[in-house]
């Protein structure tokens, strides 16, 4: 259920690392637990994120929550099928529901991250 390729917060955002770019998304967990995700809102293109403070929010029928950056850069690519079909997060959460992709300013910020085995830990 959880991807061993990936980092974690603890917060239930995902990464997954390709050369200087963090592809992130929510976990399979987080998206069971909000339920339909029926609105996705996310940082623009250009926009510097913060690791681990608030870049956007998640709506769904049950709830609405925020989403968390994994790590510290700029926003160079939205998926942009969120906005039509927010559903796939549900569907999908680690291949079309991906959210953002953050070119990283600190390569260390991976450091701070859990592995597969920590994160499983988190939510058994």
């Amino acid at each position: 259920m959880v991807p061993q390729n990936l980092k974690f917060t603890k917060e239930h955002e995902w990464v997954k690392i390709d050369g200087d770019i963090a592809i992130m998304g929510i976990t399979e967990f987080a998206q069971g637990e909000l339920g339909d995700i029926v609105f996705v809102e996310l940082p623009q293109i250009g926009d510097d994120v913060t690791q681990f403070e608030a870049m956007g929010t998640i709506e769904a029928v049950k709830a609405v929550s925020d989403v968390f950056a994994p790590i510290s850069g700029e926003i160079v690519e939205i998926n942009e099928t969120l906005d039509a079909t927010p559903e796939i997060v549900n569907r999908e959460p680690y291949e079309g529901g991906w959210f953002v992709k953050i070119k990283m300013s600190d390569i260390t910020d991976l450091d701070e991250l859990l592995s597969a085995d920590d994160y499983s830990k988190i939510i058994e």
